[in-house]
Formats: structure tokens, C-alpha cells, sequence
């Protein structure tokens, strides 16, 4: 990749990362709080998978309730607060708003959720704590939305809990991977300081293998002997290949790879170029393309093999890269990555005949793959033909010490499934360990299918 500064000052670029969907003022969040019809048997609590009592934590902030509000929200989801920020509301909770229908506009759920979640969390207050020890303990692999969740819930019911992750910030995606005009790393770590309040350890840094056994790993033997029961929510692995030549040139990124070095803050070493061109459609890609025109780059583009219609990021994500001046290339399959010793143009197959979009940065969003080996090799447990952990009802796998949850059982959704997931898997934990049954609440309703990968190219 060429050098290439970006020509906007750090003020700039802050202004361009501001909320995308800033926090309401208490006047706001009362106005819209009013609007609220508090349907019976409301449609959107059954459109929310993790069946959050919208309607109940909307009329606590109508009253002026805000801490009683947040605690519906997280009874029912762990993560709340980062839900209300990444979540693809239009097509959930808001998508199903009465009000949609009546008069256009649904009730501002995601924003009314941050309002509560937010006071909360700058409160400091604490809304649950462990229960008295049960004398059991699970260890959960993954800090992501479903291993946060499930670890919760467990500790909640009494269970000691560690939670392990190779990253040295718990968080998964939620850290890591969202777009920064979406959620901070700073956001998510106050979420995850909710978490620990619970008395969950957490070990960072930590690799699980087969057979080494040190400071940085512990080997998945050990873990299963040592406890009462497993729980894999490791998400996915790495960025798909596009198997082409010139992949492996410099200027080439992976889509997480560079959302990563925004998240960092340190915008002087974020890799930038003048021309970045973004292959995918899914909503990583459109993170990653926006973010980049944020930077400054002067063209932004995406370049996805079919057409708009076919393109899996959601209809909002479009709109908003359409309102930050990104290029679309239709159907243009990319076929090489040319240049000398680092990326300068890619070289696509089009209806037209051969097309050459010239750019100085490559980045894939293409899909992520699925860690099998992990799970077979040293997890000992089956995968499906795609790679995904097979679990039964009951969020089982083969091996039934070990239980599974989030991206790496559906082949990737949204943080809000996960969570789901793991607090199904919690329950189920315990009704294996225990014999009884816990009541969570949104455990019982009847599970919504996932929405889209957000990991889709």
C-alpha cells in the first residue's frame, strides 16, 4: 500500500465517529416514552429474541424509573446496553411497533434501551448479584455475547464461573468488532464491569489446546476435568480467502483486522489508503467501507459479485453508505489483486467483460470461517457439514459436558441471539447439574429465528 496520510485532523475524524444514534435527554426519552401504547402481549417483545419486556421498561421510564427500567432490560438480556446500540432494531423490536403501522413511525426501542441501560451503568449501581454457592462450577470459553450471557446467568444461580479467551479484552465482537460510530471499546468494558460484578473470573489471554499447559494456555482436558460443566461460545474463526491471485500483496486486509485497528482510537496507525475498495455486501463490509471514508480516504467503494437486490446487509446499513458517498460495483467478481509488491487495482469479472477498479486497499468481507478443528480435535465434540457445533434442544452437544451457543452453533447472527442463546444454555446447565428448573426471564418465549449474519460478505 502507498503511504497516505489522511487529510483530515484528529478533530475531524472524532466528529465523524461521533453516535450514530446519539443518547436521548431526559426530555427526549419522556416525550418518546409517552408515545408508547403498552400493547398487550406486545409484538415487539416477541420480535426481541431475547424477549425483553418492552413494553414494562418503556412505562418505567415514562414514570421516571430509570433504574427499574434497566433491570427489566437486563433481566432479560445481559447485554443490554450494547443491544441497544448494535442491534438491527428496524427488523426486529422496531420493525414490529405498532406505531410502525399506525402512524409510520415506531416507538425509538433501541434508543429508549440506552437511555435506561446508560443510567445504570453511570450510576454504578449493582442489579443482581451471585447466589450463594451451590458448590458447582462451569467454565465458559469465549468472552463474546454468548459466553457474557451464559457466565450471568450461572452466577446468578449460584455456579462459580471462570470465563477464558485467547483476546486480552473480554468483549468478542462487542470489543472488538462493531463500527465505532456504533459502540466503543469503552462501552463495551462498562457493560463487562456489570458482568463481573457478579463475581465471575475471567481469565485473558488464554489459549485452550490439546496438550500445552502454561501461563497463556490450559489444556481443554484440564478444564473439562475441573469442572461441573463446559460451555463453548467462541464465535467464529478468521476471514474467509478469496483464493486469488495477489490476495497475499500488502495493502490486502481482513474486514475485522481493520474495524480492529479503528477501534484502537489511534487513528494515525490505522491502515488507510486513497482508493479502498471493500469486497462484500454483508454489514461488516459496509463497516468497514463507511469507517473508511470516515478516515478520509477519498474514494470508498464496495465491489460484490451480485446485485444490490442480492446484497446481505441490511436495507439501513445501505442508506447510511449511500449517504456517506461509498461507490457500489454490481457485479463485479474479483478475480485478481494486481500489483507489485502491494495492492493498486483489483481486476474483476463483470457482465460487461473484464473491469479494473484501480485502489491502493484491499479489505475482505467476505464471511468468517467456522473453527472445526477446534471443536473435533480438541474439543472432541461433532460439527455439521458447514463447520457448525451440532446441539440438541437443549443447547448440548455430543459430549454432554459440554454445551454450545452463539455464532459458532448458527453459523453467525446478531449479538442479540447469542445472548439468547447462552442464557438457554445456562438453564439448561443447570437442569442438567441440578434437576431444577430456572425461570429467566425471556427464557420461556418461543424462540425467534435468527436474524442475518452481520458477518456476511
Amino acid at each position: 500500500m502507498s503511504e497516505f496520510s489522511t487529510p483530515l485532523d484528529a478533530g475531524q475524524i472524532e466528529a465523524n465517529f461521533a453516535d450514530i444514534n446519539p443518547p436521548m435527554t431526559p426530555a427526549q426519552a419522556a416525550a418518546e416514552a409517552n408515545r408508547c401504547l403498552y400493547c398487550y402481549d406486545a409484538p415487539c417483545m416477541h420480535a426481541c429474541p431475547t424477549h425483553i419486556d418492552v413494553p414494562a421498561f418503556i412505562k418505567k421510564i415514562a414514570s421516571g424509573n430509570l433504574t427499574g427500567s434497566a433491570r427489566v432490560i437486563f433481566d432479560a438480556n445481559p447485554i443490554g446496553a450494547t443491544c441497544a446500540r448494535v442491534c438491527p432494531v428496524e427488523a426486529l423490536c422496531e420493525g414490529a411497533c405498532v406505531e410502525k403501522t399506525l402512524l409510520k413511525k415506531p416507538i425509538e426501542i433501541g434508543r429508549l434501551q440506552r437511555h435506561a441501560t446508560d443510567h445504570l451503568i453511570n450510576t454504578k449501581k449493582s442489579l443482581f448479584h451471585p447466589a450463594p454457592s451451590n458448590g458447582l462450577s462451569v467454565a465458559v470459553i469465549g468472552s463474546g455475547p454468548a459466553g457474557l450471557s451464559g457466565a450471568a446467568y450461572l452466577a446468578r444461580l449460584g455456579y462459580a464461573v471462570t470465563v477464558y479467551d485467547r483476546r486480552e479484552k473480554a468483549g468478542g465482537l462487542n470489543t472488538y468488532g462493531m463500527a465505532e460510530y456504533k459502540m466503543t471499546q469503552a462501552d463495551s468494558e462498562a457493560e463487562i464491569g456489570l458482568i463481573r460484578q457478579l463475581g465471575i473470573k475471567f481469565r485473558l489471554g488464554t489459549e485452550i489446546t490439546a496438550s500445552e499447559n502454561g501461563p497463556s494456555s490450559i489444556r481443554f482436558s484440564d478444564l473439562l476435568e475441573a469442572n461441573d460443566a463446559v460451555f463453548l461460545g467462541v464465535g467464529l474463526g478468521k476471514t474467509n480467502r478469496l483464493n486469488i491471485p495477489g490476495e497475499d500483496l500488502e495493502g490486502v486486509l481482513d474486514a475485522l483486522e481493520f474495524i480492529e485497528k479503528v477501534k484502537s482510537r489511534d487513528w494515525a496507525s490505522v491502515p488507510l489508503g486513497k482508493r479502498v475498495a471493500v469486497i462484500g455486501a454483508g454489514n461488516t463490509a459496509i463497516d468497514a467501507v463507511t469507517q473508511a471514508k470516515r478516515l478520509g480516504a477519498e474514494r470508498a467503494m464496495i465491489v460484490y459479485r451480485r446485485t444490490e437486490a442480492d446484497a446481505p446487509a441490511y436495507d439501513y446499513e445501505l442508506e447510511l453508505a449511500k449517504a456517506d458517498g461509498i461507490e457500489f460495483h454490481w457485479q463485479m467478481t474479483p478475480v485478481e489483486i494486481i500489483g507489485n509488491g502491494s495492492a493498486n487495482a483489483l481486476r474483476c469479472d463483470s457482465p460487461g467483460g473484464e473491469t479494473i477498479i484501480e485502489c491502493d486497499l484491499v479489505i475482505k468481507a467476505i464471511g468468517q470461517t467456522k473453527m472445526s478443528a477446534f471443536f473435533t480435535e480438541i474439543c472432541g465434540i461433532t460439527v455439521d457439514e458447514k463447520g457448525r457445533v451440532i446441539v440438541n434442544n437443549e443447547m448440548q452437544t455430543s459430549d454432554p459436558r459440554i454445551f454450545a451457543g452463539g455464532d459458532c452453533v448458527n453459523g453467525g447472527a446478531e449479538a442479540v441471539d447469542a445472548a439468547q442463546m447462552g442464557k438457554l444454555a445456562a438453564r439448561a446447565i443447570h437442569a442438567k447439574l441440578t434437576g431444577e428448573i430456572a425461570h429467566f426471564a425471556g427464557a420461556d418465549v418461543s424462540r425467534a429465528q435468527p436474524v442475518r449474519s452481520r458477518q456476511h460478505g
